[in-house]
């Protein structure tokens, strides 16, 4: 077992191999967290951090399982874990089919709930610990051709407010966070299908950008950290520009944009 230093934190985070995941990671380094990074995919490691890549689909229990026994096996504790892991689906609702439907919902929503249960009961057993799932302004508001990836988002912030209403008072924070638009791979890609462009999304948000992975994994770390977020427990935190305050129309919006 590789021995702490008085006051670091054990993270764990999914999707560390790139985009939000993989800044999270750099700024937890930062701040001295050791770090398991979860992903399918290797996943870099911060440069002299007191870090683990561990391989495998989340959405498997038997993967989760032995991810745990690692974590524990390492490091005999867990302070903080970020749901972070994820994929997107754009088609219509009446042409998905039941198969593409379970895998967006086994891969955003089962998985994380997996996680929660096993790293949650360590959490629960030391009565400290702070979890954050990265939903999505999908999961706060209905978008066109999403409905996969829309119901599960909508499902991680119902499991986020039922976890922080189970164990808040036995030590362990739970919280969302619900990123807008983010210049992630993930947005290329789906971009690259000519769902949408730049322009669209720019011409949306209130603050007239897209998001950056920093913008979001501040956000996460702040959550993490029982020092400055002590009290707050159960909240969806909307980290979009603006995207889902404004209710303005185009052109008044970009009238805005433009003085």
């Amino acid at each position: 077992m590789t021995s702490l230093t008085s006051g670091q934190r054990v993270t764990v985070i999914t999707g560390a191999a790139q985009g939000i995941g993989r800044r999270t990671a750099e700024l937890c380094a930062e701040r001295g967290d050791a770090l398991a990074l979860l992903d399918i995919q290797p996943s870099p490691l911060p440069a002299g951090a007191d870090a683990v890549s561990l391989i495998g689909d989340l959405s498997d229990e038997t993967v989760v399982k032995a991810h745990t026994e690692a974590i524990m096996q390492r490091w005999g504790r867990v302070d903080a874990l970020v749901n972070n892991a994820g994929i997107s689906f754009i088609t219509p609702a009446e042409d998905t089919t039941a198969a593409s439907f379970r895998r967006v919902l086994d891969v955003n929503l089962t998985a994380p709930f997996l996680l929660c249960r096993e790293l949650g009961t360590l959490m629960l057993a030391q009565r400290s610990g702070s979890i954050v799932n990265v939903a999505s302004v999908a999961g706060l508001l209905g978008i066109i051709d999403r409905a996969a990836y829309n119901a599960s988002k909508h499902g991680l912030i119902g499991l986020t407010r039922t976890l922080a209403a189970e164990w808040g008072a036995r030590g362990v924070r739970v919280n969302a966070v619900c990123p807008g638009w983010v210049k992630t791979e993930m947005d290329m890609h789906d971009m690259g299908s000519g769902a949408y462009t730049d322009a669209d999304i720019v011409g949306r948000v209130p603050m007239g950008r897209f998001a950056s992975p920093d913008d979001i994994a501040r956000a996460i770390v702040y959550l993490t950290d029982a020092q400055a977020s002590p009290f707050v427990n159960g909240v969806a935190l909307s980290v979009d520009g603006g995207w889902a305050a404004d209710g303005s129309w185009e052109q008044l919006r970009r009238g805005k944009q433009e003085l």
